[in-house]
């Protein structure tokens, strides 16, 4: 017999046995225990007494039953995907969560390519298709993915990432963890983002439809990311996240709100932009949170006239933070009314300052490209990049949450261009409108895992700006798409906002 023959049939053996074995080895090999519903959304029905349709009510609905979509009475409510070398990191995490109540399994990247190895066109569906077995199996309801550029000069990921073809004349592309949570369409099947099977994700492109349609947008699990870039940024999103869990309960701290803003769209601009845009927003966000002390930092009154303004209070704590304005991944700011000079707020450079210590906010940064986690130092060899801003070596809302002496216990903000009404014909919807979804979902509907709060918002914009997919690029439809596409959480998507009960 030739030699390649013989290495020939070498290979078919192997490929036989690893197929057979294959098909007698359950998807998952590891011990499940305790499951959990798939993840509860929710609708919020509008009025239209305000220039903005207003959130009055969430009303419970759940896109797929735990009786369809789970298949094992035992099984885990959170699931971490890591690299192997962050496991070590984050087993006091998985420690305390598991003290909290919170059934959790770590899962390495190496394990998913072995088990999906059958499954999946690069490393990002094959973590998308494991993440469908884990809620078909286990029952997920939450996804932590941890991980974020593993370089500054190549595009190297401890973690995949899925970037989406949502073209306009600022963003290539968009990172969008939405494709993680979107696991099936609206006939329950799996869902690609990738109707045209041609590799690429999310197209739709400048003049023309959309190419890649009939996606939901319906989250099935809430996935929220820590974009750690080595094991001491782990650690210290770990620390932050445990001792936040066990000593935020019940602290006079949390029941401040914060609030920043300006005039984002002045009239001057635009006889159309009527009003203080963001103070506006602000306003709803404070309505929403009833039970909290606000904090209105505002451009019209002059409590915002510079950065240290928002530092000094910032430094006190607060339960959560509404920045609403513009942005980019190194700063933030808003007008002063009706004035198109910018008062900017704090940068990515000014974060150390905070030192407010165990009072950790939910951030909502309200903004573009503030959570553009994929900017990095190698950028700084093109002209366009450093315009942009996003030559820096975190964005704005990673380096919020990797102050070890304070900043942010969760970010949640746009990795895109952040639309708002003003660019829609109907003037209607936007990221502000979304952002109070948020708020909605925690202050009035009692939502108090915050990757049920971010997914309830999301359910509720998908469905109340339905996509028509045969409209062109940068119609409604379009802005709609890549807003909750690119509205990402950075944190841990099963935090018990304002901590557990001592």
């Amino acid at each position: 017999m030739k030699k390649h023959d013989r290495m020939l049939i070498n290979k078919l053996f192997i490929i036989l046995f690893i197929g057979f074995g294959f098909l007698l080895t359950p998807t998952l090999t590891v011990k499940m225990t305790n499951a959990q519903q798939s993840i509860i959304t929710d609708r919020i029905t509008s009025s239209p007494k305000n220039i903005e349709p207003m959130i009055a009510a969430i009303q419970s609905v759940s896109k797929l039953s735990a009786e369809t979509k789970s298949s094992s009475t035992d099984g885990y409510r959170l699931l971490i995907i890591t690299p192997s070398t962050f496991v070590k990191a984050l087993q006091p995490l998985v420690t305390h969560k598991l003290t909290m109540g919170m059934s959790t399994k770590l899962v390495t990247l190496d394990e998913i390519y072995r088990q999906m190895f059958w499954h999946g066109r690069d490393d990002a569906e094959k973590v998308k298709y494991f993440i469908k077995t884990a809620i078909e199996e286990w029952g997920i309801r939450y996804v932590l993915l941890v991980g974020g550029r593993s370089s500054q000069f190549f595009p190297i990921w401890y973690c995949p990432v899925r970037y989406v073809a949502m073209v306009d004349d600022w963003d290539r592309q968009v990172l969008s963890d939405l494709y993680f949570a979107d696991i099936y369409d609206s006939k329950g099947n799996f869902s690609s983002w990738d109707s045209d099977n041609n590799g690429v994700y999310g197209e739709w492109y400048p003049g023309q439809t959309a190419r890649d349609t009939d996606i939901d947008f319906i989250p099935d699990v809430a996935v929220g990311r820590l974009p750690c870039r080595s094991v001491q940024e782990v650690k210290t999103m770990v620390d932050k996240i445990i001792t936040y869990e066990t000593t935020s309960y019940d602290q006079s701290w949390f029941n401040t709100f914060l609030v920043a803003a300006g005039d984002t769209y002045p009239e001057s601009e635009n006889p159309n932009w009527t009003g203080a845009e963001g103070e506006y927003y602000g306003d709803r966000a404070i309505e929403n949170l009833s039970g909290f002390i606000p904090v209105r930092l505002y451009t019209s009154d002059g409590t915002f006239s510079n950065k240290e303004d928002i530092i000094r209070e910032f430094r006190k704590g607060s339960g959560f933070t509404y920045l609403v304005g513009h942005g980019s991944p190194k700063q933030w700011g808003n007008h002063p009314f009706n004035n198109t000079e910018f008062i900017q707020g704090p940068n990515t450079n000014d974060m150390w300052r905070f030192r407010n210590q165990n009072r950790l906010p939910v951030c909502v940064v309200s903004g573009c490209h503030n959570n553009q986690f994929d900017v990095c130092l190698i950028r700084t060899l093109n002209a366009s990049d450093i315009y942009k801003q996003e030559n820096v070596p975190e964005c704005w809302s990673e380096r919020i949450l990797r102050v070890p002496s304070g900043g942010a216990i969760a970010a949640l903000g746009c990795t895109g261009l952040g639309y708002t009404k003003e660019d829609k014909s109907t003037f209607q919807g936007g990221i502000n409108v979304l952002e109070g979804a948020f708020f909605h979902a925690y202050g009035q509907q009692h939502i108090k895992i915050i990757g049920d709060t971010w997914a309830a918002a999301i359910s509720w914009y998908a469905q109340m700006f339905p996509v028509n997919w045969s409209t062109q690029a940068f119609g409604d439809s379009w802005i709609d798409t890549k807003v909750i596409q690119s509205w990402a959480l950075l944190g841990d998507p099963s935090l018990q906002i304002g901590g557990y009960p001592r």
